[in-house]
């Protein structure tokens, strides 16, 4: 299977591995999004080892670098970061449009990727999905319930939980992995937008979020039936896993869910045999 690397974006600023399989013609490519701060692998080569699964089942793939990130430079547009990354999405829907015929994109982003993911979701008009791993997510009483419960006849629990208060200088479900989230009801009223459009959603968490996320009802209370029970929105909580998915098992499990949700909804043509 061919990957090619490319220069490409508005100010050909932007930087990118695309997996094009031959033979296939496909309407969806799938755009993967920068983990963080780290560049377009992904951690422990999470995103190389995913999208090449997915260029195996036929699926065109990009991952590349947003801008000012890894080996990608910055465009020299006046503008918020939130629409730095839309316009980022779109050059490199562009991309896969040119070389691959895709239409349609489906964007996978894990944690401020996620949070990327959503970001440009939300204003894109050629997207039809997204998955979001361990993306936005907020403690609701029942986490709370769920989560102290078991600790209230511990002392050393309860020395530990006000030792971590006294550090406290926000509320707990104002940051996650250091970023800082939008009010519950902007995210909320979002995805209700997106599904209202027509996009198709999937939310996996891994165990590796056991502080802000401890049990699959904590989605629904989290953002009600009207997103949780939406028929074109699918969450699943991976316990177990870590964060990363770094132990080969997890990213096997990992990956089988991703592929099983992607032919579910956006089913691709097998890529032609090698030679």
């Amino acid at each position: 299977m061919p990957e090619r690397v490319f220069r490409f974006g508005r100010a050909q600023h932007l930087v990118g591995v695309a997996g094009l399989p031959s033979g296939a013609h496909a309407t969806v490519g799938v755009i993967v999004l920068n983990t963080g701060l780290m560049h377009r692998v992904g951690p422990f080569r999470l995103h190389v080892d995913l999208t090449r699964r997915l260029n195996a089942l036929g699926y065109p793939s990009l991952r590349f670098d947003l801008s000012t990130m890894g080996d990608s430079g910055a465009s020299a547009e006046a503008g918020s970061r939130e629409q730095q990354v839309r316009a980022d999405v779109s050059d490199a829907a562009a991309l896969l449009a040119s070389h691959a015929g895709c239409t349609r994109f489906v964007l996978v982003g894990l944690c401020r990727g996620a949070q990327s993911a959503h970001i440009a979701a939300h204003a894109t008009a050629s997207v039809a999905g997204a998955i979001f791993l361990d993306g936005y997510i907020y403690r609701t009483p029942g986490f709370k319930l769920r989560h102290y419960l078991p600790r209230l006849l511990s002392p050393a629990r309860w020395h530990g939980f006000f030792a971590r208060k006294l550090r406290q200088v926000v509320e707990p479900e104002e940051v996650t992995f250091g970023s800082i989230y939008p009010p519950r009801e902007q995210v909320r009223g979002e995805l209700v937008e997106m599904l209202a459009r027509g996009l198709k959603l999937y939310f996996v968490y891994s165990g590796g979020i056991g502080e802000q996320f401890n049990h699959p009802r904590q989605f629904r209370e989290c953002y009600g039936r009207a997103v949780a029970g939406h028929p074109a929105l699918r969450m699943d909580l991976l316990d177990g896993t870590d964060h990363t998915y770094t132990l080969v098992c997890d990213r096997e499990r990992l990956f089988g869910h991703v592929e099983g949700w992607l032919q579910e909804h956006f089913p691709a043509p097998k890529a032609a045999p090698a030679g």
